[in-house]
């Protein structure tokens, strides 16, 4: 059993003492959660918004009259950082978002980079996607209790990638760079992008393009990373590293 309330996300808190939890998060939490008189949960506005709640009992067959018990705010993490993951096939790339939601990403970009065997096209099958992403992005935020959603960008290439690092400190991972991310100065405020290659890598063309843009290329550790994995290491590495998890 978590330690924590479970959380659901709602599109405003609300400004008075009563709410009623209806809809789809209404249905998960008293049909799915099965929650009942006198427990307590949390409602949150994805924008750092939090509001504890008790149940004061049912409101409908699938919602909960809820009590609003105490209020507070998160601030935005910062440093702020950045996810440009790479598209990668299958189920994988939902489960990069989703590790990376978990460890702090403040927001994701999906990266159409040249080794991709993912294709998303801008049809119907990129939107359906892109939605999967948001949609496993919005479940993992809630699991991991987060205020903060992470916004999830509309796909670029890696001219869209440059242009995402004016002003920010871009880190490309590459497992043979010789610079470690522990070894870079680290911003105490603004933005980090940090970019996630696709299984075959960063191509050395892109690596040029990228680092004439002001891009570091960095390497983690000793160990080479999965595609769907690099990005929640370096989430942690710079949780550490910063004042983000302070």
């Amino acid at each position: 059993m978590s330690s924590t309330p479970p959380l659901f996300l709602v599109d405003a808190l609300p400004n008075g003492p009563d709410i009623v939890l209806d809809g789809p998060e209404g249905r998960h939490a008293a049909t799915v959660k099965r929650l009942r008189e006198g427990e307590i949960l949390t409602l949150s506005d994805g924008a750092g918004g939090l509001a504890t709640c008790v149940v004061d009992g049912p409101a409908g067959r699938d919602s909960l009259r809820l009590r609003v018990t105490e209020r507070s705010g998160v601030p935005a993490p910062q440093p702020r950082v950045v996810i440009a993951q790479a598209l990668v096939k299958g189920d994988r790339g939902e489960l990069a978002v989703e590790l990376a939601t978990e460890a702090g990403a403040d927001a994701i970009v999906p990266w159409r980079a040249a080794r991709c065997v993912a294709k998303w096209d801008d049809g119907p099958r990129g939107e359906k996607a892109l939605a999967r992403w948001r949609n496993t992005v919005r479940e993992a935020a809630k699991q991991a209790r987060r205020a903060w959603v992470p916004e999830v960008l509309d796909p670029v290439g890696t001219k869209g990638l440059v242009d995402l690092m004016d002003g920010a400190l871009g880190l490309v991972l590459e497992g043979s760079a010789q610079r470690r991310l522990a070894d870079v100065s680290l911003p105490a405020q603004g933005d980090i992008v940090i970019v996630v290659g696709p299984e075959g890598g960063v191509s050395d063309e892109e690596i040029a393009v990228l680092e004439s843009a002001g891009a570091q290329t960095v390497r983690l550790g000793p160990s080479v990373l999965r595609a769907s994995t690099a990005a929640a290491v370096a989430l942690g590495a710079i949780g550490a590293l910063t004042a983000r998890w302070s």
